[in-house]
């Protein structure tokens, strides 16, 4: 029998079948597992050699499914016949850069195979705490939960006592920004999809109110409906007529973080946004911003947020699918709501 340095072996990806036009579909991509890697990092090569754990299912991985140009791709566009890519959980097995060695844990950028040969590790963070389950990594302790902490923390400036909305509550970064409001004192409410999904806010996220937008009429109206005084931070991860009601809604000098806008997403031409007058005359600050440029405070996240997950005052809401085979749907099934929680694609156990 071969070594393992020389074991050459089948490699199943998630490959983009064809680009993307309106709502992606499960078509859009294929499953195959024509491809074989060697599980040996080549001579020279400065990289490592990882199989991957866990894959992460995220809104933002449908602007990359399209061939028009978006400034939104910051680590570039998915190609046709490759495998998509994206954040994730994975262990090392060889390595040709000195600072990750065999059986290391990592999050990070890799793609969706079961191993990926990634040259650039600088996009990758080691896993030092492993009393919390390695999904978190997908999760809480990696993109969305740096999101949510940059986004609420840094971008809207909390004080205690102020009123927060956040849509797409329930979101992998939805759910622990309303957290991380509570924490701070403020009053909480979420919009979300389902009748189940609101529940969730309320009891076990601890939001003080939260609604199903499918089944309001005027947001405008049910947005006063919950803030009578006002909105002071709106968390926005739709965009589009939400955000239009929202800045009807805002207070003076209010925030609004741009954390993102699905609702744009399938669009081919994304629409405008009515009211930013409001922006004027209520002296309120609107500012997108991306988890890339936070990166180097994801120490300081860590430690704020693992004492919180430690004792229990922080929960995470996982939607675990198992299999590369499960990966289409599961990427799909974001946007017709169909996730509770963060989506997770499980592919295997660290060994």
């Amino acid at each position: 029998m071969a070594e393992k340095e020389e074991q050459v072996v089948r490699n199943k990806q998630v490959i983009l079948n064809k680009y993307v036009e309106g709502f992606p579909k499960e078509e859009d991509m294929l499953v195959t597992s024509s491809a074989s890697i060697k599980l040996k990092v080549p001579d020279g090569y400065g990289g490592i050699l990882v199989k991957n754990l866990y894959l992460s299912c995220d809104a933002y991985q449908r602007i990359l499914m399209t061939h028009i140009p978006n400034s939104a791709a910051v680590f570039g566009f998915y190609n046709i016949g490759s495998p998509l890519f994206g954040y994730g959980v994975a262990q090392v097995l060889d390595s040709g850069h000195p600072e990750f060695k065999q059986g290391d844990l990592v999050w990070g950028v890799t793609t969706w195979e079961e191993y990926s040969l990634l040259p650039t590790p600088e996009n990758l963070v080691k896993i030092l705490h492993t009393d919390v389950p390695l999904s978190s990594y997908a999760g809480i302790l990696g993109m969305p939960g740096l999101t949510a902490y940059a986004g609420f923390y840094k971008v809207c400036n909390p004080k205690k006592g102020e009123k927060v909305f956040i849509s797409a509550a329930s979101s992998a970064v939805g759910q622990l920004v309303g957290q991380f409001a509570k924490l701070s004192g403020c009053y909480v409410v979420g919009s979300t999809g389902s009748k189940e999904k609101v529940e969730l806010l309320k009891g076990k996220l601890g939001f003080d109110d939260a609604f199903n937008y499918k089944e309001e009429q005027d947001l405008e109206a049910t947005l006063k409906r919950y803030f009578p005084q006002g909105i002071d931070i709106y968390f926005d991860n739709v965009g589009g007529k939400t955000l239009e009601a929202v800045l009807l809604n805002m207070r003076q000098f209010g925030r609004i973080a741009i954390c993102g806008m699905v609702s744009q997403y399938n669009l081919d031409e994304q629409e405008g946004v009515k009211n930013l007058m409001q922006l004027v005359s209520g002296r309120i600050r609107m500012e997108g911003f991306n988890v890339i440029d936070h990166l180097p405070k994801y120490s300081e996240y860590l430690e704020y947020v693992l004492p919180y997950i430690r004792q229990g005052k922080i929960v995470s809401v996982e939607d675990i699918a198992q299999g590369l085979d499960s990966a289409p749907s599961g990427l799909v099934g974001l946007f017709t709501g169909r996730n509770v929680g963060k989506q997770l694609i499980h592919l295997s156990e660290p060994h």
